[in-house]
């Protein structure tokens, strides 16, 4: 799938043997299958997902130079709209310690709730350049606030068998509890699972969170859900030690950097 794969070390990674093998093989986004089976196979990763602390790291350790291996997840386009660049940026303690990308052929048009069978695949062959086994990843993308409860994010962390958060910019389902309308820095209020959502109603499936803020109150909160192996309230204060005073957190902000970079690198045709 990805035609062109490299990655950039600033600093000594922590090396194990191939850390991002896929351990559900057959939950990997196929986007040439029907609909149909789309649907089915997110039904078996929301099945598979655990959508509680199971080795999640402690947000208050995020920042420590000792901590965890955080790993930002982010897409960028290319000129032709269905060729990508995945990028992911891995940090400890603010330092980067490695970075990996592909540049991939899409073979599947953005479909609202199936984004995971367009840029998935791309974002494994990144995700498998790496050398650095990940403690958390951090995905531009939903978790559970999804239709089926699997989104890019908690695809990526069951396949993978890794905590996983999604953090998007825009609501794909589910209702907040209270309007997002000009809040200040560290708001947050649930979503809850509605009749669009494949889950008990009412049942909290991420979090509207106010990252940053003007006095004119325009800029829009992040949505921030688990995808695998996290809880809701950890995924958030994730997303909170992640922020450094920018709206995204810092992983997937530099990835979208990282992207950004490579995509300008990235020749015409190629």
């Amino acid at each position: 799938m990805a035609v062109a794969a490299a990655q950039v070390a600033r600093a000594a990674p922590v090396v194990d043997s191939d850390p991002m093998t896929p351990v559900r093989s057959d939950l990997v986004p196929d986007p040439a299958a029907d609909a149909d089976t789309m649907y089915a196979t997110q039904a078996r990763v929301a099945d598979a997902a655990v959508f509680a602390d199971r080795g999640a790291p402690d947000p208050a350790s995020i920042g420590n130079p000792d901590g965890p291996l955080i790993a930002g997840v982010d897409q960028a386009f290319l000129t032709d709209p269905d060729r990508a660049v995945s990028a992911v940026v891995v940090l400890r303690g603010g330092d980067v310690i490695e970075q990996s990308h592909s540049v991939s052929d899409l073979a599947l048009p953005y479909i609202p709730g199936l984004l995971a069978f367009r840029e998935g695949g791309p974002a494994l062959d990144a995700l498998a350049a790496l050398d650095a086994a990940p403690d958390l990843l951090v995905v531009d993308g939903s978790g559970r606030i999804h239709p089926r409860q699997a989104g890019l994010a908690t695809h990526l962390g069951v396949v993978l068998d890794v905590p996983a958060v999604g953090v998007a910019k825009s609501l794909l389902c589910g209702t907040p509890d209270e309007s997002s309308g000009s809040r200040p820095v560290g708001w947050r209020t649930p979503i809850r699972a509605d009749d669009g959502v494949d889950a008990p109603q009412s049942t909290v499936i991420g979090h509207a969170y106010q990252s940053r803020q003007f006095d004119s109150g325009v800029v829009n909160p992040l949505y921030v859900s688990p995808g695998n192996r996290v809880s809701t309230r950890t995924a958030t204060d994730v997303v909170v030690a992640c922020c450094g005073g920018y709206k995204l957190p810092e992983p997937t902000r530099l990835a979208d950097g990282y992207a950004d970079e490579v995509k300008s690198q990235v020749p015409a045709g190629d």
